[in-house]
C-alpha cells in the first residue's frame, strides 16, 4: 500500500491531505477485510482499538528507533536453574 507524500506545508491543510489519504487508505483495507469475512462494525471498531493503542504507544515512545536494542541490555537474572540461559 501506498500513501501520497504531503503537498501543503501548513498545518490546517496537510491534516486535511491526511485524513483523505488515511480515509481512501481506510476504505480500501476495510474492502480487504469485507472479502475475508470480517464484518464492517467489527473492523472498523478493530481499526479503531488498533489506531488508539498506535497513539497511546506513540505519545508515551515517540522515537522507539532512538531505544537500545534488546541485545544490548545486560542480563539482570538468571533463567530457570541456575542458567543464564534455558
Amino acid at each position: 500500500m501506498t500513501f501520497p507524500p504531503p503537498k501543503a506545508e501548513a498545518p490546517a491543510q496537510r491534516f486535511e491531505e491526511a485524513t483523505a489519504a488515511a480515509r481512501e487508505a481506510l476504505e480500501r483495507l476495510i474492502a480487504a477485510a469485507n472479502e475475508a469475512g470480517w464484518g464492517t462494525e467489527e473492523i472498523t471498531s478493530a481499526l479503531l482499538k488498533a489506531a488508539q493503542f498506535l497513539s497511546d504507544a506513540n505519545k508515551r515512545d515517540p522515537d522507539p528507533a532512538d531505544d537500545p536494542a534488546i541485545s544490548d541490555e545486560p542480563a539482570r537474572a538468571q533463567i530457570g536453574r541456575g542458567e543464564l540461559y534455558d
